[in-house]
């Protein structure tokens, strides 16, 4: 059924406004139950809304805690490379470990080459008061090459071989000390050569005297067949008195034919005070060669005696080289390291023609052929 026309044009839309007060009113309705459940709903989960306001706070928090690098370094003179915190904490060290076996004997060759007793560049010397000291050798000393591997003792006597063949030759050195000596004997006995003292100056009072057995044991020697030197026990302390020394012993010779050398011996005195101690290594050097080439003038060998402390510390045998070398030193194997021509090396030997002890040497240069 239509309604009337009228209606209609009154209100535009055919509503009656008892129809839009009802609309109103439910829509309130409406609006006013949805706000009730959802306030229902918060109280119900009050957790769920902490967790969420929590996680934005916690969020912001950690923000800010860390900011971006970019921020950090924006607007700053910082880079990137400035943010690299690693090498800031060292390292730890590993740690030590016990040397290998190859390390501590390179550690054991490194202390033997410095050490001068294994190094070969240095000599043991001891001097009178029994204190070591390690000296370096010279290079430019001529050196000996003896193999003392060589050496053959037989009856106290020294002996020296070469490819099977002897090359040395066998002496006793001899003074008033040895008394009587029987020439014929010793000879026999195996020994070759006899170095004779002629005499000796005073180490206190500086006089000279001729050895009281001189003239006896130079004849008998000489008679017996054996090769003879001779030998001065020097004190003088100028060169004038050298010189004075070495006139003694040419005359002392007079016309004995000598085969081996005329030795100079100067020594400090055991337990006393000798008159060279006040002298230096130079002048006792200057005072050994004036002795000696006053003695070479009248066409005698020479010859430089000493012990191993003597010729290496109180005289200077590079001004002196042109002597051969008598070395005293008692023990079984020298270490002398420079060239010398005769050794004496026991001062208690024994044999046949001298009562008690004997002081034996070895030559290995056959001086009755030089």
């Amino acid at each position: 059924m239509r309604l009337p026309e009228d209606d209609f044009d009154e209100y535009g839309s055919g509503m009656t406004p008892t129809v839009v007060s009802a609309i109103l009113a439910v829509t309130l309705f409406v609006g006013v139950i949805l706000v009730v459940v959802l306030m229902m709903n918060d109280n119900r989960n009050p957790a769920a809304s902490g967790s969420h306001a929590q996680q934005t706070s916690e969020a912001a928090q950690s923000t800010a805690q860390y900011p971006d690098a970019d921020e950090l370094v924006s607007g700053k003179k910082l880079t990137p490379d400035d943010l690299d915190f690693w090498d800031k904490y060292p390292e730890k060290k590993e740690e030590e470990s016990e040397p290998s076996t190859e390390e501590a004997s390179k550690e054991v060759e490194i202390i033997e080459e410095n050490d001068p007793a294994t190094d070969g560049k240095h000599t043991l010397v001891i001097n009178r008061q029994g204190k070591e000291e390690w000296v370096l050798i010279s290079p430019y000393l001529p050196k000996n090459d003896y193999d003392f591997t060589r050496l053959v003792c037989q009856s106290d006597l020294m002996q020296y071989y070469v490819d099977g063949k002897r090359v040395s030759y066998v002496g006793a050195d001899i003074s008033k000390y040895q008394d009587y000596i029987d020439f014929v004997k010793l000879k026999k006995a195996g020994i070759q050569f006899v170095m004779i003292r002629v005499g000796a100056r005073g180490y206190g009072t500086g006089q000279l005297v001729t050895d009281d057995y001189f003239q006896e044991n130079i004849k008998r020697a000489t008679d017996a067949g054996l090769q003879v030197g001779v030998y001065f026990s020097s004190q003088a302390i100028t060169v004038e008195e050298a010189q004075e020394e070495a006139q003694m012993v040419i005359e002392a010779v007079g016309d004995y034919k000598l085969t081996y050398p005329v030795a100079f011996d100067m020594s400090f005195v055991e337990n006393d005070t000798a008159r060279i101690e006040t002298l230096t290594r130079a002048e006792k050097t200057e005072i050994t060669k004036a002795f000696l080439d006053a003695v070479a003038a009248e066409g005698f060998k020479t010859m430089i005696y000493g012990n191993k402390e003597w010729l290496i510390k109180e005289i200077d045998m590079s001004k002196l080289t042109a002597y051969d070398i008598w070395l005293s030193q008692i023990q079984d194997v020298p270490d002398y390291p420079y060239r010398f021509a005769m050794w004496q090396y026991s001062a208690s030997g024994e044999v046949d023609g001298i009562a008690g002890y004997a002081n034996l040497n070895i030559s290995f240069i056959d001086y009755s052929e030089k």
